[in-house]
């Protein structure tokens, strides 16, 4: 099914029949969502499909527009028309249609637009190939950074928007690899892979906001709790989301500082994680491989959790 889905036309029109329904269902969109204004750039979460987030990127002073992973066109240009903004580019973070399903679409519809992705990952109506990091810049404001984060997908990449030229925090659009208390499966990369990409995460700067593909926080974080029961700080963040999702409102930004303290994901190193899953580190086995092995734990019980 997964082959079906990435390499045929078969997944394009699944895809489109998804798209189709979640406007059906969700005419005004699976969550409510606010822009975060940093300093004259906005962003704005678009909530597409069923749980998926677009993110409409705008200098406020140009008006110029960055998209990342605009799965649904319609919602996307809507936006921009709304907020007056000209689409300079799409930054695409793999290749799965529900990230990559309305960039033929925008580029067709804004001549000069870009598409932006990593080769490897046959992204739709590719532009300009990336390598690990490769810098993007949209005027003076504007300054992204790309990183090569494979094991979701062979080709995927995260985007780093730097937050020094605004004078504030960085943002990280993270697709598939990192949610709120999330990882992504691995369908095209074993752990050790996904550890590295994940170690990439987190390196960044403690105060980084992040803003992830999906609508996860709840399923996320009640995983979380299994694993890691007595972790009070993920109690919180749990109450808060809870609230959140109760009125159907956005869980995103979330900062990289709170996410290493309560995403399992990205506390391979943690004992107390290794604690609670019962393992220990062997004799002739190396730091890194026994984190491998902890976080190739946590994704086979969360994909036995819940199919996510």
């Amino acid at each position: 099914m997964y082959s079906l889905y990435t390499r045929t036309k078969l997944g394009y029109i699944f895809h489109k029949r998804q798209m189709k329904k979640a406007r059906e269902r969700y005419p005004a969109g699976h969550s409510k969502t606010q822009p975060t204004v940093i300093n004259g750039i906005k962003i704005i979460p678009v909530p597409i499909l069923s749980d998926n987030y677009t993110y409409v990127v705008i200098d406020t002073a140009s008006n110029m527009a960055v998209v990342v992973d605009p799965a649904d066109p319609q919602p996307v240009q809507a936006c921009l028309e709304e907020e007056g903004a000209e689409l300079q580019a799409v930054l695409c973070t793999h290749k799965h249609w529900d990230h990559s399903g309305g960039n033929r679409a925008l580029k067709r519809r804004y001549m000069s637009c870009r598409v932006y992705g990593n080769a490897m990952d046959n992204i739709p109506g590719l532009t300009h190939p990336l390598s690990d990091k490769d810098t993007i810049d949209f005027g003076t404001r504007l300054h992204f950074r790309a990183f090569y984060t494979p094991g979701h997908t062979v080709g995927h990449v995260i985007y780093l928007l730097d937050g020094r030229a605004i004078g504030g925090p960085s943002s990280l659009f993270s697709g598939d690899l990192v949610f709120l208390s999330g990882c992504g499966r691995m369908f095209e990369g074993n752990a050790s892979t996904m550890l590295s990409s994940l170690d990439t995460v987190g390196s960044l700067n403690d105060e980084t906001l992040l803003w992830p593909g999906h609508e996860y926080a709840e399923d996320n974080l009640l995983f979380a709790a299994e694993v890691e029961p007595c972790n009070v700080v993920r109690d919180q963040k749990l109450q808060w989301v809870l609230q959140q999702r109760g009125q159907r409102l956005c869980t995103c930004p979330s900062t990289l500082a709170e996410e290493k303290q309560y995403n399992p994901f990205l506390r391979s190193h943690s004992q107390d994680l290794h604690r609670a899953l019962g393992l220990q580190q062997k004799q002739d086995e190396d730091w890194t491989s026994y984190r491998a092995r902890v976080l190739e734990e946590l994704r086979r019980r969360k994909d036995i959790y819940k199919d996510r």
